[in-house]
């Protein structure tokens, strides 16, 4: 009877002891918030690809230009490897083969990077922005982006380390080519923007409450 009696005592302790840590356990937990509108990890991703489909659109305008301009459809690639190869980059050899091809993927894989600040930045300013309001942020963003890059970094850094300025030259490249490219580009990420918006997820019964 007494051992009975102990087993009974040592089942109470041993539940007072799981009720408190039931209530440990019940404490406040830090949960991912579904209701929040901006995500970096997401943004960023979605900016990556959007960058590489704009990337494609603005290759696309090129080319179409180029051969409206008589030029070689790819030209703006061979410009573009002027940072890497110099003026051999320009040469006949170069207009067709492996290099262009080379030269396409890492015209794409560079939009896809630059497609990751524009992504940010819309979903941070313009969340609910209406496709005007995208265009124009996205026009200043990527004139913002031509300028620096060419005229603030690759003006003085290919001539230092290729000897020449190709890539700002306007006998080669025009100013307003590369302006429109990237603008092409910032167009391109305002429209599909909505392909990579965040759209938070909302239970049945917040509906129902709505």
């Amino acid at each position: 009877m007494e051992n009975m009696e102990a087993k009974k005592k040592r089942l109470q302790e041993l539940q007072s002891e799981m009720a408190e840590l039931e209530k440990e356990i019940a404490g406040p937990v830090e949960t991912w918030d579904s209701s929040r509108g901006y995500y970096t990890d997401y943004h960023a991703g979605s900016g990556f690809f959007l960058g590489m489909l704009s990337a494609f659109a603005s290759l696309l305008f090129n080319v179409v230009g180029s051969l409206i301009a008589n030029l070689p459809p790819l030209r703006i690639i061979q410009v573009y490897l002027t940072f890497p190869l110099g003026e051999r980059a320009l040469s006949d050899d170069l207009d067709t083969g492996m290099a262009l091809a080379i030269g396409c993927c890492l015209y794409l894989g560079t939009g896809a990077v630059l497609g990751i600040p524009f992504q940010m930045i819309l979903a941070r300013f313009l969340p609910k922005g209406n496709l005007v309001q995208r265009l124009l942020l996205a026009t200043v963003l990527g004139l913002l982006i031509w300028g620096i890059n060419f005229y603030g970094i690759l003006s003085w850094l290919q001539p230092m380390l290729f000897g020449g300025n190709w890539l700002v030259d306007p006998s080669i490249l025009p100013p307003w080519v590369g302006a429109a490219t990237h603008v092409v580009f910032a167009w391109t990420m305002a429209i599909l923007y909505p392909w990579g918006a965040y759209e938070p997820y909302r239970r049945q019964t917040e509906h129902a409450v709505a």
